[in-house]
This record gives structure tokens, sequence and C-alpha cells, in this order.
């Protein structure tokens, strides 16, 4: 399996805030992580944040990236003292940025989703981003599961991220039907050398 990288996921929600002036709801920040997350995986064939991801009712939820945003109980001593080094809880639905972000964790094309994607998106509020998110394959596929109240939440795939929307909103995902398929191969391929 992938394996989550707790402090990219903390710096991704840094810099998120540090981009909103210092301050961001966590739901959009959420968003536009999942976002960068499946931009990378299409170009680069793996997840900047290698979360795992959940279909909730507004949305993709990479899961332990939000235990992150909430300092949630789930976390290790180790997360807990690295998040609170970089992230304030102001309220239940907003966190600050602390410090300046550290961007050791990430590679070159880590930042460049990051920040094509807030370019892209940044503009949008959460709930226009939860909405813009229920337009994409890897959410529909649970659409009428989570309409029908058939669970709270249901466990997505990478594989899916690879598809593409009914209805095009965005340039930033495009790309040649062979890229993705080569991307898909490579995602593919890291996937089953760490037994995902």
């Amino acid at each position: 399996m992938f394996e989550f990288n707790h402090k990219k996921a903390v710096q991704a929600l840094n810099i998120m805030a540090i981009k909103e002036g210092g301050t961001i709801n966590k739901m959009k920040a959420l968003k536009l992580i999942w976002l960068a997350d499946r931009l990378h995986i299409r170009l680069y064939g793996r997840p900047v944040t290698m979360d795992i991801y959940y279909a909730m009712p507004y949305g993709p939820v990479p899961s332990n990236t939000k235990d992150m945003a909430e300092e949630s109980d789930f976390l290790s001593e180790e997360e807990r003292e690295y998040r609170n080094s970089f992230l304030n809880i102001i309220d239940q639905y907003n966190y600050s940025s602390a410090a300046e972000p550290d961007f050791k964790p990430f590679s070159k094309t880590d930042l460049e989703a990051i920040n094509k994607v807030y370019d892209e998106f940044g503009d949008l509020d959460q709930f226009k981003l939860a909405d813009l998110s229920h337009l994409y394959p890897e959410w529909k596929k649970y659409q009428n599961a989570i309409e029908q109240k058939q669970g709270t939440r249901f466990q997505m795939k990478y594989e899916d991220f690879f598809a593409d929307p009914d209805e095009k909103n965005t340039n930033v995902f495009d790309q040649t039907d062979e890229l993705r398929e080569i991307t898909k191969e490579m995602y593919i391929q890291n996937a089953q050398e760490l037994c995902f």
C-alpha cells in the first residue's frame, strides 16, 4: 500500500492556509488537496499525500489528512507534535497556519500540482468545490449509495482518478489517452510493488 505521508499532508494543509492569507476553511483545503492528488497521480503515477480517500456526501475526503486538520485522537504522538508545529485550530470549520511551510517533504512535481490546483480552483469556496467534486467519476461511482444512505462513507480507488468526468469544467486535467495510459500503468506498477 502507498504509505501515507503525514509531513506532506500537514505541509499541504499549511500551504493552502497561507495561500488564503493564513486561515482557511477545512473542507475547502481538503477538496484542494484531493484535486492536487488527482492531478499528480494523472501526471506522474502517484498521489502527493498517499492518503486513503472516502466518498462522503460533500465529496472525496482524504481521511488521514482530515485527521491532521482536526488534530484527531487517531494521531500518533509524532504526528500530533509535527502537526501542532504548523497548524492551529480556529474552530470546527477553520484552521490557520502557525509557521512557514517546510517544503522538504515535497518533490518539485508535488509543489507544481499543489500550486496549479490552487491557481485553478482557489477562488471557489468549500461548497462550490464540493459541488464540483460531485462531477468526478471517482465520487459519482458512490453517489447512489450515498444518496440512499447505504453508508456514511465509501472507500475510493485511485484507479478511478484516471477517468474523466462527463462534463468538462477545467483544462487542468487534460492529457492525451497515451499519457493517461502510461501514468495509470506507472501507478499500477508502483501500487503492486508497495503491496497496494
